[in-house]
């Protein structure tokens, strides 16, 4: 019974902050232990599962509060998440952390076919929280008028001088390592999601590989799926080891 407590207090918890305006402080830590009447690390758990759901976030030194709510992104159309939040209101910005020309990584050199690479490593933020960690890598060719100025102010797809037809997108589970954790502002090994992406030019030649790592609690992808007379599995659906 008493490893639930921890439990009934997220559920309190969360009734409690129902409807309340996002940034809406809670009460500390210590007000959370005395008014539940138990200790601080059962306040943290129920917490933490509150931070699971996307109900709160916290930031350090200041305490916990009301989340954001969640940022979607629509998959099936080749763009950017900044533009669809920036369709619901929500404010996007990009803090770039990593800007080099330098040797490509293997399995990068093996896709985009080139030797150097500009990488661009970066935080975006929503309503100034963090919800991505973005690597990007663009052939030295491609990116040689690319500034770190122009990158924090447009995405790739609008800055590249070449066209974009397409791409290819990999989202799997994972756990957040403590560097992404600091830079999410999430503990370490909480969910995430980890996404590749590989976009395509006019030839159908790829153009970029960017890897995007979103906290669990607070990203959904949205897949629109058509009717299908022969089989109910989404195209592209497999399974791997």
């Amino acid at each position: 019974m008493r490893s639930s407590r921890y439990r009934d207090i997220a559920q309190a918890l969360a009734r409690e902050i129902d409807g309340q305006p996002p940034g809406t402080m809670l009460p500390s830590e210590a007000d959370l232990s005395r008014t539940h009447r138990v200790s601080r690390v059962t306040v943290r758990r129920a917490l933490e599962v509150l931070r699971a759901d996307g109900l709160v976030a916290a930031k350090q030194g200041l305490g916990w509060f009301v989340a954001h709510g969640r940022v979607s992104q629509v998959l099936g159309v080749l763009g950017t998440i900044e533009e669809q939040m920036a369709a619901n209101g929500v404010r996007s910005e990009r803090r770039i952390l990593e800007f080099a020309v330098e040797a490509a990584p293997a399995e990068v050199r093996e896709v985009l076919g080139c030797d150097r690479a500009l990488r661009v490593k970066r935080v975006n933020t929503a309503d100034g929280e963090p919800f991505a960690l973005v690597t990007v890598w663009c052939p030295e060719p491609l990116a040689r008028t690319l500034t770190r100025e122009a990158l924090e102010q447009s995405p790739f797809y609008e800055l590249l001088d070449v066209p974009l037809t397409g791409a290819t997108q990999t989202i799997a589970a994972g756990a957040a390592s403590r560097d992404e954790a600091r830079l999410l502002g999430v503990p370490a090994g909480s969910p995430v999601l980890r996404c590749q992406r590989v976009t395509r030019g006019r030839d159908g030649e790829p153009v970029l590989v960017s890897r995007h790592v979103f906290p669990g609690g607070s990203t959904s992808f949205v897949v629109e799926l058509p009717s299908a007379d022969r089989s109910i599995a989404p195209s592209g659906l497999r399974l791997v080891d």
